[in-house]
């Protein structure tokens, strides 16, 4: 399809919206409203022990607190790997050695113009986090097990709300888990999470 018009309605310093026209070559005609963004870096840390770095801070939109592996918005012209970098030390304080991409993916394309781009974080050296005015973060680390009995048995977890699809090849960290919910991907994202190339999560808490 051919984009035919884009219209912007909304702008501020996260994302900017539009509305945006398309046809196809037999006269087929859409149009959508569309979250234009810059893209996010994610961070899944994890140390020496093979545990898993999370965050927790409170999500006005989901009105509750959140655990969550560090992630944030690319601010140009950074790259998304020094995004990354930066949102793992502002965050958490860690800085890591060795970066490894797994995945990269569109989380909800029916509306969202955003990309997330999945690294692994290993060989890390603890510092001071220095995160915006606005946060207030805690970080905890956690096996794969001790995420696995929270998810199965809803224990101070409420569900599991985003996979990425991606091989994670360190000495076996997570075992496999179940998506719980998933809201938009694309066949070859389900194909991946069915071969159990599971490595993206965001962990929402009661």
């Amino acid at each position: 399809m051919k984009r035919t018009s884009s219209v912007e309605k909304y702008s501020c310093s996260l994302f900017s919206v539009t509305e945006d026209e398309a046809v196809a070559p037999d006269g087929f005609k859409i149009k959508r409203a569309i979250v234009r963004h810059p893209g996010s870096a994610v961070v899944m840390a994890v140390d020496t022990k093979k545990r898993i770095l999370l965050v927790r801070q409170f999500r006005l939109p989901a009105e509750r607190y959140m655990w969550e592996i560090p992630a944030g918005k690319i601010d140009p012209p950074e790259t998304v790997l020094a995004a990354a970098k930066r949102e793992l030390a502002e965050e958490t304080g860690y800085r890591a050695k060795k970066w490894k991409k797994l995945a990269h993916y569109w989380p909800s394309p029916g509306f969202l113009a955003e990309t997330m781009t999945v690294f692994l974080a290993t060989e890390l050296t603890e510092g001071e986090a220095t995160p915006m005015e606005d946060e207030r973060i805690e970080k905890k680390w956690f096996t794969s097990a001790e995420l696995g009995e929270m998810i199965a048995a809803n224990r101070g977890l409420g569900y599991l709300v985003q996979f990425s699809g991606a091989q994670f090849d360190t000495a076996g960290v997570f075992a496999v888990l179940i998506v719980i919910a998933l809201l938009a991907v694309t066949l070859n994202y389900l194909v991946e999470l069915a071969q159990g190339r599971i490595e993206r999560w965001r962990i929402i808490s009661r």
